[in-house]
């Protein structure tokens, strides 16, 4: 919007200077002196007049991608239930932490190219896997797969023999955990950053730190 305003105060202050300029030689008896006097007047007031309407037009147009972004938001697609009552996993689940991925293929919208594709293999139990590759390769998808914030398109997450889809979000949420990357605390305690669903007692924190 800036560099509209810069470039129509440029073109018009350019016209009237060059109309002043062209007045110059003419005969004072042709045109009279008021009558130049008012033009120039009326010529820049019609410059301030349209860089006003400009400035307005723009500010119109931010405010319409505003409502565009809402439109958008109101037809995003819900998550998934959160608790499925007739398949809620057992309280000791993943018992033993075994993941199997059965041709699983992960695309992040409906006609977008798909992002994993067709990946088998299997997390045994108790081991430590290292996920490595370039970036876009799918490491985050592989990642936001096992939290459902992508869903599959095709293909199974079994973990301890339960696919992970059938379950309701916060079942499966509540299973798990991450570690992020960067090493930045959320706003509250300590214990609140360990436990932020209050689920263990602070001797039990303690025991974990220790």
């Amino acid at each position: 919007m800036e560099w509209l305003t810069l470039r129509i105060e440029t073109l018009q202050n350019l016209t009237v200077f060059t109309a002043a300029l062209l007045l110059i030689p003419v005969p004072m008896d042709y045109v009279s002196p008021g009558l130049v006097g008012l033009s120039l007047s009326y010529a820049f007031t019609l410059t301030q007049a349209q860089i006003f309407w400009t400035r307005w037009f723009c500010n119109l147009s931010n405010y319409v991608i505003s409502i565009e972004r809402i439109k958008q938001f109101v037809h995003i697609p819900a998550e998934p239930p959160a608790i499925v009552e007739d398949n809620k996993p057992p309280t000791s689940w993943p018992w033993k932490g075994r993941i199997d991925l059965q041709s699983l293929e992960i695309r992040y919208r409906p006609n977008a190219p798909i992002v994993l594709k067709g990946i088998t293999c299997t997390f045994k139990e108790g081991s430590r896997v290292g996920v490595v590759g370039r970036t876009g390769s799918g490491k985050t998808t592989l990642i936001s797969a096992l939290f459902r914030l992508v869903e599959p398109s095709r293909g199974n997450i079994i973990i301890d023999e339960i696919d992970i889809c059938s379950l309701g979000l916060k079942d499966l949420r509540t299973k798990l955990s991450i570690i992020p990357q960067e090493a930045t605390l959320f706003k509250g305690s300590i214990t609140t950053n360990f436990d932020p669903l209050g689920l263990y007692l602070d001797d039990e924190i303690w025991k974990v730190n220790n």
